[in-house]
């Protein structure tokens, strides 16, 4: 500044000149330094002028006021200069900063002019698309990418016009001819007039999230209709309004009709079975102006006299026409169900069938059995009663005799006959108070025979003091003879001494035991866990259903029946029944 002033004092300049000089000078060094540095420089400058340039020179003092006016508009000026320099600068450096950022996005951004053409593009612009900034800018950017838009640019133009923004997909060819899709979003740049000036346009490359989506895509419509196939049901819709029908190709499979048909309901009721079109067009004639959709099962028949079942259930589904309506269903074929039920029932019915048979039969063999014992008995005494009759003299205390035996078999026949009668019709069994002690003792003198008859000895071990029990006398009679007489059948078979013992006692828990010991050859242990099922024996001779008949009745009086080999031979048959606490409640 100094060798400036020279100069033009030198060539005799003037204030202005000279002030026009200093300031170039200031403004150059405004760009290096700082605001304090240009306002030294401005007032170096100022001081400059007054000393060499205004009159009286070589003095700092004014001589005239007016010669104050060209220093105090120098000073202004270089001020407002290098501060409008300076805030150029800043700008131009945060447009520049701005721009390097932009640079580091991975997203691809440039602006478009008003005529479509690029006046800028950052680095990820050339990364993705291939060109550079030099070879894109000024390029109509439409063009360059070979933009494919998601519906007619007009319309687009349009959204974007009034809105200001637009976003959406893409598809941009890259300079080596791939395409790559891309989300965009537009933005408009308006001028301080609030007029269009430029558009700038992001975009973020999601060609592979699309493939991945659509690889997804296939994948789950590839197990969707493996799915289908597998549980045999296929899926439709049905827009009523249009009278348009989609299925899938399971549902074309169900009904055997060829994929390249477009599916219509004629084609559905063609396949209907005749029985059941009535009822279908009334479902459908429903389900057109119905609020709900619908579940229904149909018959289908086919040309070669197949009949399928179908179960097809819809309802009615979202759409995205006010107007429309449109019905979302599936449709599964259920014939093999139906068959499988079908057969069940009729098994069903076989099993009742049988188990009626079966129930008849055991009911057919219990009294057999029950009513062969007295009959058995009867016969034997009414034999015994003729040879006492034919003695000469005929012994008449014996005839007395046998002849009441064979009355109390005749009762006890009846009994039996009632009690059989009683279970058939229903009725519950005639309980009362039971001294275990006489029932074992009206026993004894009915079979005792039958027991010395097979080479036994028959001895009691009663113990005093039992409490009663609530029962009936008559099928717990049944129950004990039943074990006697089997223990004195098994005894029969073996050599030496032949005893049966009948004992009753208290077990821990307060209930009442019978148990009859022999000295048999005992249960073979295969045997044990079936000797009381029904029809199982181990004699030839026998029917199977003397102990199972033993069981239901202990059982029904609520208490247990076991059979045990004994250890120094022989086996146990025994029943315990729960004692009457109350005898007159009971009663």
């Amino acid at each position: 500044m100094g060798v400036v002033a020279c100069l033009c004092l030198w060539m005799h300049l003037q204030v202005a000149t000279t002030g026009f000089c200093f300031l170039i000078i200031i403004v150059l060094l405004s760009l290096l330094g700082s605001f304090i540095s240009s306002a030294i420089f401005s007032l170096a400058g100022a001081i400059l002028l007054n000393f060499f340039f205004i009159p009286p020179i070589y003095s700092l003092q004014i001589g005239r006021l007016q010669d104050c006016l060209p220093l105090i508009a120098f000073f202004v000026t270089s001020i407002a200069v290098t501060s409008l320099v300076r805030q150029i600068r800043r700008s131009e450096y945060t447009q520049r900063e701005q721009a390097r950022l932009l640079d580091l996005t991975h997203d691809t951004v440039f602006v478009r002019d008003r005529q479509e053409l690029i006046t800028y593009w950052n680095h990820a612009a050339e990364v993705l698309y291939g060109w550079k900034k030099e070879e894109a800018i000024g390029k109509s950017a439409h063009e360059l990418l070979k933009t494919v838009f998601p519906l007619p640019r007009e319309d687009l133009d349009d959204v974007f016009s009034r809105t200001g923004h637009w976003e959406g997909e893409l598809i941009h060819t890259k300079r080596d001819g791939t395409e790559v899709i891309v989300a965009s979003h537009w933005t408009i740049q308006l001028d301080e007039r609030g007029a269009p000036i430029a558009t700038l346009e992001t975009n973020n490359n999601i060609t592979q999230r699309r493939l991945a989506e659509e690889q997804l895509r296939r994948s789950q419509a590839q197990y969707l209709a493996e799915a289908q196939k597998l549980s045999r049901t296929g899926s439709f819709g049905w827009n009523v309004s249009a009278n348009e029908v989609f299925w899938s190709e399971q549902a074309f499979d169900i009904f055997e009709y060829d994929t390249a048909l477009t599916p219509t309901i004629d084609l559905v009721r063609q396949r209907v079975h005749p029985k059941d079109l009535s009822s279908f067009d009334q479902i459908l004639t429903q389900a057109a102006v119905s609020s709900s959709g619908f579940d229904f099962e149909l018959r289908l028949l086919f040309s070669d006299g197949r009949v399928k079942t179908l179960h097809v259930v819809a309802h009615v589904g979202l759409s995205s026409m006010p107007d429309s309506r449109q019905l979302i269903g599936a449709v599964m074929d259920v014939t093999a169900a139906r068959h499988t039920e079908e057969q069940l029932r009729q098994a069903h019915s076989d099993l009742a069938r049988a188990s009626r048979v079966t129930a008849l039969g055991e009911l057919s063999a219990s009294i057999a059995h029950e009513v062969g014992q007295p009959l058995t008995a009867i016969l034997a005494n009414g034999a015994a009663c003729l040879r006492w009759l034919h003695r000469k003299p005929a012994d008449m205390e014996e005839v007395e005799r046998c002849l009441t035996l064979v009355i109390d078999q005749g009762k006890r026949a009846a009994e039996i006959v009632r009690s059989v009668r009683q279970r058939i019709n229903g009725e519950p069994p005639e309980r009362a108070p039971v001294e275990v002690r006489d029932l074992i003792h009206d026993v004894v003198a009915l079979i005792r025979h039958d027991v010395e008859r097979h080479g036994g000895s028959l001895t009691l071990a009663l113990a005093p003091g039992l409490p009663a029990v609530l029962g009936c006398k008559v099928q717990l009679q049944q129950v004990l003879i039943n074990i006697v007489i089997n223990a004195a059948q098994a005894t029969a078979s073996v050599e030496g001494k032949r005893e049966l013992i009948v004992e009753s006692r208290l077990d821990s828990g307060g209930n009442v035991v019978v148990e009859t010991r022999d000295s048999g050859p005992g249960i073979p242990p295969e045997s044990l866990p079936r000797i009381f099922n029904a029809f199982f024996t181990t004699r030839s001779s026998g029917m199977g259903m003397g102990l199972a008949i033993c069981k239901s009745i202990v059982e029904a009086h609520g208490g247990q029946i076991w059979a045990s080999n004994n250890v120094e031979g022989g086996s146990t048959f025994g029943f315990s029944l729960p004692p009457l606490r109350n005898p007159v409640a009971g009663a």
